[in-house]
């Protein structure tokens, strides 16, 4: 063993020593060549396993390039040891601000945050609300509706009926009747189906016109029709894919 440590120290200072210049660079490449194949020559002689391990180790030190600064630089770059950590919203603001925050009355405190508790149920319950009521209107539409819609969701063209029908529940004007032109089945399937959303009836019958059938859907009022869902059917929809409760 004793040896083996005499012959690595020799090994290092040639290494050291070596010419400056490009035989500098040569010789020191030889020399590591020389070396790595000196050190697996040694670990297939030596027996004893704490010198094989010393050996092994002295063989993967040789086989690692050195590192330069910017490398061993970046084996710290995660705070806190490389880059500075970013200002913090805490350190940017004045002292003044901060005391003042800090220092507010306990009571002032607890009303403040029950206002913020009563807003927030209050906007809940609120959503919970209308969803409640757009999920009433959805399942008034019948199954086989429903799964053409979400089969083959077309929203913008959902969003044209929806205002239309919309338009027709809110006009005050008394006009009884919406009477729309759909000769495409499957676009007047999902008109059927917006009527349905929205309570109110339809009925499509067929005409000749020009030698050919012409389709024309009569939309009016029930007698429960009330004032629109504050959640349109394509709102919904999206809510439920986007796996909103």
């Amino acid at each position: 063993m004793a040896d083996l440590l005499r012959r690595e120290e020799e090994f290092y200072a040639s290494l050291f020593d070596s010419p400056k210049g490009g035989d500098a660079v040569k010789s020191r490449g030889q020399m590591i060549e020389r070396k790595i194949e000196v050190l697996e020559d040694m670990a297939t002689k030596v027996s004893n396993r704490r010198s094989r391990r010393w050996l092994n180790d002295r063989l993967l030190i040789e086989l690692v390039p050195r590192l330069h600064v910017e490398e061993i630089k970046g084996l710290f770059a995660p705070p806190p040891w490389g880059e500075e950590l970013p200002v913090s919203a805490f350190c940017r603001t004045s002292d003044g601000e901060w005391d003042a925050f800090r220092s507010i009355d306990m009571d002032v405190e607890a009303r403040l945050m029950q206002q913020m508790k009563q807003s927030s149920t209050k906007q809940k319950n609120h959503v919970d609300s209308d969803e409640l009521i757009a999920l009433n209107a959805w399942h008034r539409i019948d199954r086989q509706t429903r799964e053409a819609i979400k089969r083959n969701f077309l929203p913008d063209l959902l969003d044209i009926y929806e205002d239309r029908i919309r338009a027709f529940i809110e006009d005050a004007s008394g006009k009884d009747v919406l009477v729309l032109n759909v000769q495409d089945p499957f676009q007047r399937l999902l008109l059927h189906g917006v009527c349905e959303f929205y309570n109110v009836s339809s009925t499509t019958t067929t005409t000749m016109r020009d030698g050919k059938l012409w389709k024309t859907t009569t939309i009016k009022r029930r007698p429960g029709t009330g004032a629109p869902s504050r959640l349109t059917l394509v709102s919904f929809l999206r809510m439920k894919k986007n796996g909103s409760q």
